[in-house]
This record gives C-alpha cells, sequence and structure tokens, in this order.
C-alpha cells in the first residue's frame, strides 16, 4: 500500500487497531492532525498517543503465560 503523506511516525489508527485491524494513520500537515482512510478517526498527536496506549493495555498481558498459581 502506498503510504503518501506520513507523518514523523507511524500512527496506528485506535479505532481500527482496537477491532483488531493495523490500519496506518496519515498526516494533515494543514490541520496539524492524523486522519485514518478506513473509519474516518482524526486526531491530534497527543490524543491517538492516549488511545493507543489504552490499546497496549489490552493486550499487556498476551505473551504472559498464565499458571493454576495464578488464578
Amino acid at each position: 500500500m502506498a503510504q503518501a503523506g506520513k507523518g514523523k511516525l507511524n500512527f496506528r489508527c485506535p479505532s481500527c487497531f482496537m477491532r483488531d485491524l493495523d490500519i496506518d494513520m496519515f498526516y494533515d500537515k494543514e490541520k496539524k492532525e492524523y486522519y485514518c482512510l478506513r473509519c474516518q478517526y482524526r486526531g491530534s498527536e497527543k490524543d491517538v498517543l492516549e488511545k493507543n496506549e489504552m490499546a497496549r493495555f489490552r493486550y499487556g498481558a498476551m505473551k504472559k503465560r498464565f499458571k493454576m498459581e495464578d488464578f
């Protein structure tokens, strides 16, 4: 997929990522905001980072192996 108009970093769309879709966001230099082509999510860098942190919380224990003692 062509990646034109990217910002400094590749940010994932938090709305799509919560639905298990890995979609990169594009950056609009005039409005100074990131946007998603798939779901029409828009937000500042701060807003995107906060919502992506919530997604990291969701998958925080993905690689942890649980034993019976943990329950």
